[in-house]
């Protein structure tokens, strides 16, 4: 019978503190330039952008937010909106009923709470709806330079298939990833990490023959 991707996922070794960052310097220098590929102007931007980014791709997320945005500038704007308007620009993103609702109810938190501005810290960012850990620390990475673990699909992923983790939920993963990595820019490995996983490592069928860390990936070597 052949091995679930799930089994085999469960079965990699955990990986040493020693491998772990030989296996993130050779990513590093695979994608030099790894960014936030989310377009944004502002914070306010970022935040709606990464919460409609959920179960879809920056690529389609940038495609509605200017028209988005041109309409609807800011979070009072946003919060006032006709919601039935907002569904209508954000459909493509899918799921749109429920994202209209989040970013709106965001938007209106954000005028109650916080005068209409986004906060700086982690405490007060998951405090508005919509808005989880990953989203509070893409957030504070790339506008604020706040150090910070994005626990995404693709984070979860390679951190599983990497040995970085034995863990399933993603505030454990970001918790063993703080420990395996102290004291190094957080969100800049984050980025390169989903980077990878956009671009080679794969959900299904990855690119393990021309991937960088196929000497060291203890996923590949199981293969």
């Amino acid at each position: 019978m052949p091995v679930s991707k799930t089994s085999k996922e469960k079965s990699v070794p955990k990986a040493t503190a020693a491998k772990a960052h030989e296996m993130m310097q050779l990513l590093c220098r695979q994608y030099p330039d790894a960014d936030c590929e989310l377009t944004f102007k502002n914070d306010f931007e970022l935040l709606i952008s990464v919460i409609l980014s959920a179960q879809t791709t920056d690529v389609q997320v940038n495609k509605v937010t200017p028209a988005l945005f041109a309409n609807f500038p800011g979070a009072k704007a946003l919060a006032q909106a006709d919601p039935e308007a907002v569904k209508k620009l954000i459909r493509p993103t899918g799921y749109f009923n429920s994202k209209a609702k989040s970013i709106q109810s965001c938007a209106q938190e954000l005028l109650v709470k916080f005068k209409g501005q986004v906060p700086n810290t982690l405490e007060e960012l998951v405090t508005l709806p919509g808005v989880g850990r990953k989203t509070a620390n893409v957030v504070l990475g790339v506008v604020h330079n706040i150090p910070g673990w994005t626990v995404d699909t693709h984070v979860q992923r390679l951190s599983k298939r990497l040995g970085f983790t034995k863990n399933d939920d993603p505030h454990k993963i970001e918790l063993d990833l703080q420990k395996l990595f102290p004291g190094q820019d957080w969100s800049k490995l984050s980025i390169t990490l989903i980077w990878h996983g956009r671009r080679q490592c794969y959900a299904r069928n990855p690119d393990c023959p021309s991937c960088p860390l196929k000497h060291l990936c203890p996923s590949s070597l199981a293969l």
